[in-house]
C-alpha cells in the first residue's frame, strides 16, 4: 500500500492542485456501446449530497466524439435488436424488473444521498418508475396491430407498429428513478435503441439501472449513456440519427428541446413546468382533506412537477386554514437518510435562493406570510439546502409567487367564493399538468372534471398521476407534443405505423393483360 501511495505520489507530483483534487473524487463515466468509458473532456460539474455539501462525484460535460460514439454504438446495434423476437424483450423486462425490486433499499440509498428526498420518499420513487416496466412486460398484446381481411377480392390489409430507430432521453433531477424509467424501457421493448443523458445533478441512479438492465441481458450499444448541460441537449437535438427525444423538466428548457428538436424533423414529446391546484369545498371531508393537501404541497420538498402548490379555498373551506398550518408546522424537516424524516433538503444551494427570494416576493407584493420556513435549521446539517413548510395567503393571479412554478415546500393560497370562480381561476393559468377538487358531492365532482381544462384530474387525490395502464396526460403549458408518455400513448411514441396490402390470387396466374385503369378494390 505504501509504495502504491509513493507512486501516485510521483505521478500528481507537479499537476496544480485542482488536478489532484480531482483524482481524489469519484467521476461518473459515459457508457458507449456496453463499456463504462471515462471521459476525455476537461469540463466537470460537481454533485453535491444537498444535505451537507459533501462532493460525492463529478459528472463530465461529454465530449463531442463520446457523444457521436454512443450515437453510433446505438445505430450499430440497432438492426440485430430491432429484429429480436418480442417475446426475447419482453422476457428482458421480466428480469430487468425483478432486479430493479431487487435492488430497491441500494437504489433508494443512492437516490436520497445525490437527489436529498427521504428515503421513503426514494423508494416511491423507484416503484412508480418499476410499475412501467412491469406494463412494458405487457408488449406482447400492447404492440398488436390490425388487420382486415378479404378487404376486396382475394386481398388482405394489415397494419402494424415497428421501431423509429436510435432514440433519446433526457431526465430531471427531481425523480432520478422514475422518469428514466418512463422512458427507455418503453424504447427498448419496442425494439428501438437508446442514448440517455441523465440529470448532471443526480446521475448515479440512472447508471445502476442500466447497469441492471445489462444485466438483465440487452446486448452492448442497446443503451448508451452521456452527460453534460446544453451541449449534450443540443447534439442530441440536431444528431440527424437521432429520430425522437423524450423530455420532462422545466418550460425554459423544453420549449427549447421542443423548437429545436421538431426543426431538425424528430419527434418530440415535452413534460414541462405546472402550477397544480388543489379546490377545497366546504363540503369535503376535514380532515382527509387537509391531511392530503400537507402532503401533496410540501412532500419531496415541492420539487415534484405534479405537487399541489396552489390551493384555492372556496366559501367557508377559508376556515381551515389555521388547522392546515398547524399540521405544516408538525413535519420534521431532516436530512432525507435521517429516520422519521418528512422534508428532504432542495437540490442546490441556488434552488433555495431561488425558493426565498419567491417567497419573498410574494410579501412584497401584499400576501401573508402565515408560515416561514426559510430560516429552518437542522442540527449537524447546518449546510443543507433547506427549507421548511412555507404557506403564502391573500395571494392573487398577478403575483411572481403564482404566475411562476416555485419548485420547493411552499402552498400558496387564493380564496374564491364560489366553485365557479374557482374553475374559472385555474383554467385561466396557462399550465395543465394537474389538477384536484375535494368534495363529498358527486355533481360538484362531475361538474369540475367536465369543466377544468387540465391534462389529469383528481378528486379526492390530490397527486393524480396515472398508473402505466393509462398515460402521463399534462396538456396546455405543461406538455409540448402529440403523444404523452407511458401507457399506450408511449408505445405509440416510440413506434411507427407501416401497413401493407397483400393480393394473391389464382387468377393471376393465368392474366394475360397489364390492367391500366385505377385499382377500385371490389
Amino acid at each position: 500500500m505504501a509504495l502504491r501511495m509513493a507512486h501516485v505520489a510521483r505521478c500528481l507530483q507537479g499537476k496544480p492542485v485542482w488536478s489532484r483534487l480531482m483524482s481524489s473524487v469519484p467521476t461518473t463515466k459515459n457508457l458507449i456501446n456496453g463499456k463504462t468509458v471515462e471521459s476525455s473532456t476537461s469540463q466537470w460539474i460537481d454533485v453535491r449530497n444537498p444535505a451537507t455539501q459533501e462532493l460525492l462525484t463529478r459528472v463530465p460535460e461529454s465530449t463531442n466524439e463520446e457523444m457521436l460514439a454512443a450515437v453510433a454504438a446505438a445505430k450499430e446495434a440497432l438492426p440485430s435488436w430491432s429484429k429480436t423476437s418480442i417475446l426475447t424483450r419482453q422476457q428482458t423486462m421480466f428480469r430487468f424488473q425483478h432486479l430493479i425490486r431487487e435492488n430497491m433499499k441500494s437504489l433508494a440509498a443512492a437516490l436520497t444521498k445525490e437527489q436529498g428526498k427521504t428515503l421513503a420518499d426514494a423508494e416511491g420513487d423507484v416503484f412508480r418508475g418499476l410499475q412501467v416496466v412491469e406494463h412494458a412486460c405487457s408488449i406482447t398484446s400492447l404492440q398488436l396491430g390490425e388487420t382486415l381481411p378479404s378487404v376486396s377480392t382475394d386481398m388482405d390489409i394489415q397494419s402494424y407498429r415497428v421501431p423509429l430507430g436510435v432514440c433519446a432521453g433526457i431526465t430531471p433531477f427531481n425523480f432520478p428513478a422514475m422518469i428514466p424509467l418512463w422512458m427507455f424501457p418503453v424504447a427498448l421493448v419496442c425494439g428501438n435503441t437508446y442514448v440517455l443523458k441523465p440529470s448532471e445533478r443526480d446521475p448515479t441512479v440512472s447508471m445502476m439501472l442500466v447497469e441492471m438492465l445489462e444485466k438483465a441481458g440487452v446486448p452492448p450499444g442497446v443503451v448508451n449513456v452521456i452527460h453534460g448541460t446544453k451541449p449534450a441537449v443540443d447534439f442530441v437535438c440536431t444528431n440527424p440519427d437521432i429520430r425522437a427525444i423524450s423530455f420532462v423538466g422545466s418550460n425554459h428548457v423544453g420549449e427549447y428541446i421542443y423548437e429545436l428538436g421538431s426543426k431538425n424533423g424528430k419527434r418530440v414529446q415535452s413534460n414541462m413546468g405546472a402550477k397544480n391546484h388543489g379546490v377545497i369545498m366546504p363540503d369535503a371531508n376535514k380532515e382527509h382533506t387537509l391531511n392530503q393537501l400537507v402532503g401533496a404541497a410540501f412532500g419531496a420538498a415541492g420539487q415534484r412537477c405534479m405537487a399541489l402548490s396552489t390551493a384555492v379555498f372556496v366559501g367557508d373551506a377559508q376556515e381551515w386554514i389555521p388547522d392546515l398550518i398547524e399540521r405544516a408546522k408538525k413535519l420534521k424537516v431532516a436530512s432525507g437518510d435521517q429516520p422519521g424524516a418528512e422534508i428532504g433538503p432542495l437540490i442546490t444551494p441556488a434552488a433555495k435562493q431561488r425558493v426565498c427570494d419567491l417567497v419573498q416576493s410574494g410579501v412584497d407584493e401584499g400576501a401573508s406570510l402565515l408560515l416561514d420556513g426559510r430560516g429552518v435549521t437542522v442540527p449537524g446539517y447546518e449546510k443543507g439546502n433547506f427549507v421548511g413548510p412555507t404557506i403564502l395567503s391573500n395571494v392573487t393571479p398577478n403575483m411572481k409567487c403564482y404566475t411562476e412554478e416555485i419548485f420547493g415546500p411552499v402552498l400558496v393560497i387564493l380564496n374564491a367564493d364560489t366553485l365557479d370562480d374557482a374553475v374559472s381561476m385555474v383554467n385561466a393559468n396557462p399550465y395543465g399538468n394537474g389538477t384536484a377538487i375535494f368534495t363529498n358531492s358527486g355533481p360538484i365532482a362531475r361538474k369540475f372534471q367536465t369543466e377544468i381544462d387540465v391534462g389529469q384530474v383528481g378528486i379526492n387525490v390530490p397527486i393524480p398521476v396515472p398508473l402505466p395502464m393509462f398515460s402521463f396526460t399534462g396538456s396546455r403549458a405543461s406538455f409540448r407534443g402529440d403523444t404523452n408518455f407511458y401507457g399506450k400513448q408511449g408505445i405509440n411514441f416510440y413506434t411507427q405505423v407501416k401497413t401493407v396490402t397483400s393480393l394473391w390470387r389464382e387468377a393471376d396466374t393465368r392474366s394475360q393483360k397489364a390492367a391500366t385503369t385505377m385499382p377500385t378494390m371490389r
